[in-house]
């Protein structure tokens, strides 16, 4: 912002924000470059290089999502999204920008030589380097040296030298560096010594990356010094023979958002907004803007803003190009994964259905063959083989582990005794766990006796190899609470009131209670902590671990996700959710930790060493004096019906069979309770109420619940039943219906519901 536009601002006055012809400056060479010709039309190309979300983690104010539709909406050629030290949120970024049809270019702003946290300080101590990924070759370099520099530190402080980053980088890293903001070691060499520095600090980078991979990056944030920096700069450039862009070091997508920027800045530092006044930034201009609004800003080197529109060009590549796979599982000799696979079924099946010309569950062998043919047409053998082997490794070392949720819909499963429930005897739809028409691998969860779950992680860490291997992230959102205490605190209200504000609300309060009713919360916190605490909901805090989910892959893991580490010892966790990793092809095993599995075998052992008795779980008998008990609801510390809710229906239903239990536990669940099943289904149960079906074809479907839907199986055969879905239409059903993102997949299953 020149002297001119500020007294203007200032004072109130109306200004003119077309530049004024100025004269070149000394030691420049050669004219001003004419803008381009598509300026005239209300056009510049531009690539907007150095962005970041909200997965900056308190140092970005909208998510990828808002980025991109803004981008598009503004009519960017491509955008970078390089957020701090990481990839957390490339996943989101990529799908919303192949929704828009906008190419995206992947990198990060490396903190290096960080003698601190981020957290906790006003303006953290590293040495900020922008990187961008040329290829996918270039993001899987870039993924391995941030994963070098996490694992090198601590939780939230990587440790990265430039000379370990040279080392990483070698002849040809496929990366473009640019210069970067005020931290950046060229800016700010500039700012503290002089340009002479500057040119060392520059050439210095120019030495280690290769001059046809380094770029002079300027921005222009409207404070007085950006024009005499970005002059500066600019002379940098053409004294080195250097390519220089035009950037806005995005941090939010609107003008809008520059407040909450700001209060997040100061939840980072634990200070107040007050209290931060003098680090942060006087003006909300760090947001995307248009190629033409670039040019007019630029005017006196509008190359810069096409030399952008070039280099996103040149960097942009589909993320899908990264796409991983399972690691090959070792095989005896003559054997592949699928004949491996088909032997070890072969010797389960026919411990638990007896011999093919013999079988005591009749079809038993028919929907094993079927299900093996749609396994090697998906090509998951090797899934298949990796849960076997965990399951064995459990078995050997007396670990109690069992397959739970979709996975019993599977005789492949029960025959491999990764589960226990016999999935043709029960007539389950194995379409539920695996349909010919998946996009994605099945996805089996183990539940593993909570005290001995660690053992099994370091397994598979051990087996496959730490670098192929990782603990998937859970991320930290703000919810209701934890948004209104940090706005109070960065408003400046009192340790005190933070807690009592935060402690006021219900804990599950939606964020949009948060600024209804006027703009105050309906505790009565202040108006301004409730509108700001409702901006805050549902951004990105901090990572965490999720509660079982572990990733194995046929490369580095680095190489597709950095990784870094948790908060428990020996623990690596990927800057990814689980559904950023379903999203790119990254193969979940979800290990459960189960306290009442610990339970089990604690009395299996007192039983064992005080009667003799070793009793097998799978091969349990009926007593009805325990359904007697069960009946007179006498389940305290009884897993699955000791809530009040379920002994409270238990002398209702008066479950008399397994069946009985599966039906018991079902019930009480927010979906049948809110759809208002479970009173109608107790009298028809009790006969107190006639057995109905909508419709003669739902019959099938809904025999086994009295006519009353309880399960997602029932869902899937409806549709199939009803609408002639096919099996995998139906389980695409059940999917969107059950996401949190799944309005348009609804939108396009209606019509063919319909038809």
């Amino acid at each position: 912002m020149s002297w001119r536009e500020l007294e203007g601002r200032l004072s109130d006055r109306q200004f003119d924000p077309t530049p004024r012809p100025t004269p070149l400056p000394v030691g420049r060479s050669g004219p001003v470059e004419p803008l381009p010709g598509a300026v005239a039309h209300g056009v510049v190309p531009y690539a907007e290089l150095h962005c970041h979300s909200n997965f900056s983690f308190l140092d970005g104010a909208s998510s990828p999502d808002e980025l991109v539709a803004e981008a598009v909406r503004l009519g960017l050629t491509a955008l970078a999204l390089t957020d701090h030290d990481g990839f957390y949120g490339v996943v989101r970024f990529a799908e919303a920008a192949r929704e828009h049809g906008l190419p995206t270019v992947f990198g990060s702003e490396l903190s290096l030589d960080a003698s601190t946290s981020r957290s906790a300080l006003g303006d953290p101590s590293a040495t900020h380097l922008l990187v961008l990924a040329d290829d996918p070759a270039g993001y899987a370099r870039l993924g391995t040296a941030i994963s070098e520099s996490q694992l090198a530190g601590t939780k939230g402080h990587p440790r990265l030298s430039l000379d370990r980053l040279t080392d990483l980088a070698g002849t040809d890293p496929h990366w473009t560096v640019l210069t970067g903001c005020r931290k950046g070691a060229v800016p700010a060499a500039l700012q503290d010594s002089g340009p002479a520095a500057a040119r060392r600090v520059l050439d210095d980078l120019v030495e280690r990356f290769g001059r046809h991979r380094v770029v002079v990056e300027i921005w222009d944030h409207g404070y007085p010094l950006d024009a005499e920096r970005n002059e500066a700069m600019a002379r940098l450039a053409a004294d080195a023979g250097l390519d220089l862009v035009a950037t806005n070091n995005v941090h939010y997508h609107r003008p809008g958002r520059r407040r909450l920027a700001t209060a997040m800045a100061a939840v980072r530092a634990r200070r107040s907004m007050e209290e931060l006044d003098g680090w942060l930034p006087p003006t909300g201009s760090a947001h995307l803007r248009s190629g033409v609004e670039q040019a007019r800003r630029f005017a006196r080197w509008p190359s810069a803003v096409v030399a952008a529109a070039d280099l996103g060009a040149r960097c942009a590549f589909d993320l899908r190009l990264v796409t991983p796979g399972l690691p090959p599982y070792p095989c005896p000799d003559g054997l592949d994964e699928m004949s491996l696979l088909r032997r070890l079924t072969a010797d389960g099946a026919t411990d638990r259905y007896g011999e093919r010309t013999s079988e005591r569950v009749a079809g038993a062998w028919a929907q094993i063959d079927r299900e093996l043919d749609v396994i090697a047409g998906l090509g998951f053998p090797g899934y298949f083989l990796v849960v076997w082997d965990i399951v064995e490794f459990c078995r050997r070392e007396g670990i109690l582990c069992q397959g739970r949720g979709s996975a019993a819909n599977s005789a492949v499963c029960y025959a491999l005794g990764i589960t226990n429930a016999d999935a043709v005897g029960l007539g389950l739809l194995f379409e539920r766990f695996l349909s010919p028409e998946r996009d994605g691998p099945p996805d089996i969860d183990l539940d593993i006796e909570s005290g001995r779950r660690e053992e099994v992680i370091q397994y598979v860490y051990g087996r496959y190899g730490r670098r192929h291997t990782a603990q998937v992230a859970n991320v930290i959102t703000y919810r209701a609470r934890s948004a209104v205490r940090d706005a109070a605190r960065a408003l400046g209200y009192a340790p005190g009131l933070q807690d009592a504000f935060a402690k006021g609300l219900e804990r599950q309060l939606p964020s949009t209670a948060l600024t209804s009713g006027g703009g105050e919360a309906p505790a009565g916190i202040p108006a301004d902590v409730a509108t700001l605490a409702g901006e805050l909901c549902d951004a990105p805090r901090h990572l965490g671990i999720h509660s079982g989910g572990m990733v194995i892959c046929d490369r580095p893991m680095a190489e597709v996700c950095p990784i870094e580490w948790g908060r428990m010892a020996n623990r690596s966790v990927l800057q990814w959710d689980k559904e950023d990793c379903a999203a790119v092809g990254l193969v979940k095993f979800d290990l459960l930790g189960l306290g009442m599995l610990s339970a089990l075998h604690h009395t299996l052992d007192l039983v064992a060493a005080h009667e003799g008795i070793r009793v097998d779980l799978s091969r349990l008998e009926q007593d009805d004096g325990v359904y007697d008990m069960i009946c007179a609801a006498d389940t305290i510390g009884v897993f699955q019906i000791e809530s009040r809710a379920q002994m409270a229906t238990l002398p209702r239903l008066r479950p008399r069979c397994f069946h009985d239990l599966v039906v018991e536990i079902a019930l009480i669940r927010p979906g049948p309770i809110q759809g208002g099943s479970v009173h109608p289904y107790i009298r028809r149960r009790n006969g107190q109420e006639e057995v109905t079906y909508l419709h003669p074809l739902c019959e099938d479907a809904l025999a086994g619940t009295l006519g009353i839907p309880l399960f997602q199986e029932q869902l899937m055969r409806l549709s199939m039943d009803v609408a002639g879905f096919t099996a995998g239409e139906a389980d695409r059903l059940r999917q969107a219906m059950g996401s949190k993102r799944s309005h348009a997949r609804m939108e396009a299953l209606y019509q063919r519901f319909m038809d």
